[in-house]
């Protein structure tokens, strides 16, 4: 394997579903959706997270990790603190704001213990307390001189893989089916995260008003899979 190969390894390992933050434990919403019937085979699956990733949190998620990964680079702490502010502010609901917070510290915990050096130590101690999870995910990237844009691609797509296996625990999805819905968002992927690098905070949007309802609904869902 190259040089570059190389580089990125740290990156496949801490967005493999064993590392340790818990994303099985959420379906940003997803769950409240198939209860309401917008999400019912692949086709509406496939369809929902789309509209999820391109209208909604993932497209800003990829321009805060992106943020995050220069603040770190350029040792700027006092933005890489204000830009984890505003990543967990953007978070419309409890539940929400519960998935991004709680990945966001296990990650940054998780991988100060396991690939630690003194530049993620550093940017570490300027987040103290509650973390988003794609601030981490940049931090982690840039102490460990990981692109930018091959973090925030890889970020989505691994919150895309998530959400699918979420979606064939809920809804009447195979297994081959998800993972052909993958590979059809994986040009989305490729795009939006080429976007946020020419994006700014101030690019920052959501019209995703049904999703974060039906989030704001789950709370009080009868019976849950997931923690949102």
């Amino acid at each position: 394997m190259g040089d570059g190969g190389a580089a990125l390894l740290p990156l496949f390992a801490w967005l493999t579903p064993a590392f340790p933050v818990g994303g099985y434990a959420y379906s940003h919403g997803l769950e409240q959706a198939v209860e309401d019937g917008d999400v019912r085979d692949a086709a509406s699956l496939e369809i929902w997270l789309g509209e999820a990733l391109e209208l909604g949190f993932a497209r800003n998620d990829a321009i805060l990790l992106i943020t995050a990964h220069r603040a770190v680079l350029s040792d700027d702490l006092r933005t890489l603190g204000e830009t984890n502010e505003l990543a967990l502010a953007f978070a419309p609901t409890r539940e929400l704001n519960l998935e991004t917070s709680q990945q966001g510290r296990s990650f940054l915990d998780a991988t100060l213990a396991a690939w630690p050096n003194p530049r993620l130590a550093l940017a570490a101690e300027a987040l103290p307390g509650e973390v988003a999870y794609p601030i981490a995910v940049g931090v982690a990237s840039a102490a460990h001189d990981i692109p930018a844009e091959n973090a925030a691609a890889a970020f989505l797509l691994a919150i895309s893989q998530a959400l699918v296996s979420a979606g064939v625990r809920l809804a009447p999805v195979g297994q081959t089916s998800g993972a052909k819905i993958v590979a059809r968002l994986a040009p989305l992927v490729s795009r939006l995260a080429a976007g946020a690098m020419a994006a700014t905070i101030d690019d920052l949007a959501s019209a995703t008003f049904r999703l974060d309802l039906g989030s704001a609904r789950h709370e009080t869902q009868y019976t849950r899979l997931f923690r949102s």
